[in-house]
């Protein structure tokens, strides 16, 4: 079995090796450790390991780990759909957003960030392959969306998030990424962050200008849901 650090260096390798391919600064490029399902324990070895930013999908189990292990200086990144009355605890314990897609949502983010916090750093979610079962506004409401949640207090609008259809089509992951960096380039709201890419397209999603990848499986290993999810 490969160990976690041993995993990150991997994925490290991947990521140096696709900005020099498509000349983006390595500087920009963010590893955010999805490690939903994932115990504190591994946390705390990927943190060993030099990481310091985690996502989390689901809101109690992601509280659990964070008490678990306050006495880290990690970033935490909440990524998962986003529900009415969760949007307190998420906008108390968390420095990153990467799932909002509605004004309602970063209204309350908004309302409920404590005034002691900076404010809180949010990408909203694009469904760039139109599916059904996926989360995100549409292209075409995105434009009207940005502008408003650019306006509230205690958030600071960063940029954009997707998680396209996936596919092993590396010109239609290019498309897909591309798609998402052009909708952001057209809002002119100078934004700095494209959340895209996971363990199997993020190649792609640096060619195409990510400042974070989103990687799971490639760092911590195949999710055991097994346990409920919250």
């Amino acid at each position: 079995m490969s160990t976690i650090a041993e995993n990150i260096a991997k994925v490290g390798a991947r990521i140096r090796e696709a900005a020099q391919a498509s000349q983006h600064n390595l500087a920009d490029i963010g590893l955010l450790a999805v490690s939903k399902t994932k115990p504190a324990a591994a946390i705390r070895e990927a943190h060993a390991a030099g990481l310091r930013d985690f996502g989390e999908n689901y809101l109690q189990e992601a509280l659990e780990k964070q008490a678990e292990l306050d006495d880290l200086p990690l970033i935490w990144h909440f990524i998962g759909p986003i529900q009415s009355n969760k949007t307190r605890p998420i906008a108390e314990h968390f420095d990153w957003v990467h799932s909002v897609d509605r004004l309602k949502i970063a209204q309350r983010l908004s309302e409920q960030r404590p005034a002691h916090l900076p404010p809180l750093n949010i990408c909203l979610q694009v469904n760039v392959s139109a599916e059904d079962s996926k989360s995100g506004c549409s292209p075409e409401e995105l434009a009207e969306l940005a502008k408003a949640v650019a306006a509230l207090p205690n958030l600071r609008l960063r940029g954009l998030m997707a998680i396209p259809e996936p596919t092993d089509d590396v010109a239609a992951q290019h498309a897909a990424f591309a798609h998402l960096r052009q909708l952001r380039d057209d809002l002119a709201l100078d934004l700095d962050t494209l959340s895209m890419g996971m363990s199997h397209d993020l190649e792609a999603a640096i060619a195409e200008g990510a400042t974070w990848v989103r990687i799971g499986t490639a760092l911590f290993g195949a999710r055991d849901y097994g346990q409920p999810t919250h």
